[in-house]
């Protein structure tokens, strides 16, 4: 994996997180925290839970370990959640743009929340960032559809046809 195409992945799963949030704008309050039957809850722990996701890989990629978890309580209105991932797009973003060839295919090591050693090589850790990210913004995307506000498609080819 090289730069280039990290930095492609990692605009497509931008790209794809805000529509996501573009579309839950539109929710009541009433919406965004009620609970539903997917892994992760309703809307604000889906989304909750694929922030903390972005928020603690980067972490790890950048040699800390935080051993606290991001949880929806953290949002108790839709616009702190969006607010915050927005933050949260910006310091990805910085970090994707000053990597290197050498260090996306170097091994890294971190400890997850319980305390356990891991390594893992770069790209393939950043990787399943934005697969993972793939399955929960489906989830999400799923309930703003039974709301009445779907994102619409946020397939990669999608993304790739707006490129043009």
């Amino acid at each position: 994996m090289n730069k280039q195409d990290i930095q492609f992945l990692y605009k497509y799963n931008t790209w794809a997180n805000i529509r996501i949030l573009d579309a839950a704008a539109n929710v009541t309050d009433e919406q965004f925290l009620a609970p539903a039957a997917f892994p992760h809850g309703g809307l604000r722990s889906t989304l909750t839970h694929t922030l903390f996701a972005e928020w603690i890989w980067r972490k790890r990629w950048q040699g800390e370990s935080p051993v606290i978890h991001i949880k929806p309580e953290n949002f108790p209105e839709y616009a702190l959640l969006r607010s915050h991932w927005l933050e949260e797009e910006k310091a990805l973003i910085a970090f994707v743009e000053n990597l290197t060839d050498e260090k996306l295919n170097a091994s890294f090591q971190y400890k997850t929340t319980c305390g356990e050693v891991m390594e893992n090589i770069l790209w393939q850790a950043m990787t399943h960032v934005v697969n993972h990210g793939t399955q929960h913004r489906s989830e999400a995307a799923a309930i703003l559809t039974e709301l009445g506000h779907s994102p619409g498609d946020i397939d990669l080819i999608i993304y790739l046809r707006e490129l043009k």
